[in-house]
């Protein structure tokens, strides 16, 4: 079995797909995108299909070492979201070859099902009671939503209250037996995070995420030991090389994305990684059904699990939603707050191949706002 053709498919609302035939028809879908990069990725994709053309797909180890190391320059969202695709897919074939999921050959389940989260409020978070609400009534104990908006360099009172009134409404619908987690973002500074910790810890959350951007990351030691409130990052962090500092600084929650942390390789070994740092596993997932279907593979496979991301009703999916791609929802029907373990091959979940060459036709070239201060300097989004 060789691999004979890889193709990329740019699909609204904002992601890329890729697929992987084999030359006796087997085909592994995978997601391999960086939001509002995504065409740039597909050029990257089509560099690395030069080398995987003609390849036994079922070396997935020895695929992951050469596309990720065999050119001298490395690492890095393009790169690794790449890579991360095209490593989905792989494990998608080698389930289907071997008739089991991906989670069996990651050496089996360790749970049943798997606690998944909703977002609610949006960016700049409003409307936050009905919202919660709703998420409540269809089932789901644990929501995310931003912080803030747009926020001073160093919060005002007013900021401060006013994301602590969001979290406290948050937790008047919630109860204290169910959970929300606070997404900073990025958007705040060392020293406005330090303040907003302080105030948010009588409320609970489950964890706070992304407290300052990837750059500031050495400031973590100094905010994890201020800290009441669990800390989470990851979603910009590549490898396990990129997760080390944030792991030995105490961070409780580590996020990598399977469609930009080098795939289901890389993630299942930075699980093991923060397993030896008392870390818990919350893959970040705002994305399309394969890169949830593969978050899943790992949450099954991995002991320190604590929580899924999934992007159904999030507010980036204007012209298609997570349920767009794929023959048969079921691998997505969240019951109680939770995703089920199923035992169909590969990746578990059959993507409609003739919707997603159709969204193809038309494309996407979405981008992420640029936002600004009251003064008209650059604010972080």
């Amino acid at each position: 079995m060789k691999i004979a053709r890889i193709e990329t498919f740019l699909v609204p609302p904002r992601w890329l797909f890729c697929r992987i035939e084999t030359d006796d028809g087997v085909a592994g879908w995978g997601e391999p995108v960086v939001e509002g990069r995504a065409e740039v990725v597909r050029a990257a994709v089509d560099v690395l299909a030069e080398y995987l053309i003609g390849q036994d797909p079922l070396r997935i180890q020895d695929h992951w070492q050469v596309l990720t190391k065999g050119g001298f320059y490395r690492g890095g969202p393009v790169l690794s979201s790449a890579v991360a695709g095209l490593d989905q897919a792989l494990w998608d074939i080698a389930g289907k070859t071997y008739g089991a999921p991906v989670h069996a050959l990651l050496g089996g389940p360790v749970r049943d099902r798997v606690r998944v989260y909703a977002w609610v409020g949006g960016d700049e978070p409003t409307e936050l009671t009905e919202q919660i609400t709703a998420q409540v009534e269809a089932g789901f104990t644990a929501v995310k939503m931003n912080a803030a908006g747009a926020t001073s360099p160093v919060t005002t009172p007013a900021e401060t209250a006013q994301i602590v009134a969001r979290v406290a409404a948050a937790r008047d619908v919630l109860g204290p037996h169910r959970d929300v987690a606070v997404d900073f973002h990025g958007r705040l500074t060392v020293a406005s995070a330090r303040r907003v910790l302080t105030e948010l810890a009588p409320l609970h959350p489950l964890f706070v995420e992304e407290p300052v951007v990837p750059d500031h990351d050495h400031l973590l030691p100094g905010l994890v030991a201020t800290s009441p409130i669990p800390l989470a990052t990851g979603e910009r962090l590549y490898s396990r090389t990129d997760f080390l500092p944030a792991l030995t600084a105490g961070i409780a929650v580590a996020q990598p994305d399977l469609s930009h942390a080098g795939g289901i390789t890389e993630v299942h070994r930075i699980a093991s990684l923060a397993d030896t740092y008392g870390a818990q596993l919350a893959p970040h997932c705002p994305l399309g059904p394969i890169a949830l279907a593969a978050s899943l593979q790992i949450a099954f496979a991995t002991p320190n699990f604590l929580i899924q991301e999934q992007s159904r009703g999030i507010h980036y999916n204007k012209d298609a939603d997570l349920l767009s791609y794929v023959v048969d929802p079921e691998p997505f029907r969240f019951v109680a707050g939770h995703a089920h373990r199923g035992d169909a091959p590969g990746l578990g979940v059959t993507v409609d191949e003739a919707a997603v060459r159709a969204a193809d036709r038309t494309g996407h070239a979405w981008r992420n706002p640029v936002w600004r201060h009251a003064d008209g300097s650059f604010a972080e989004w």
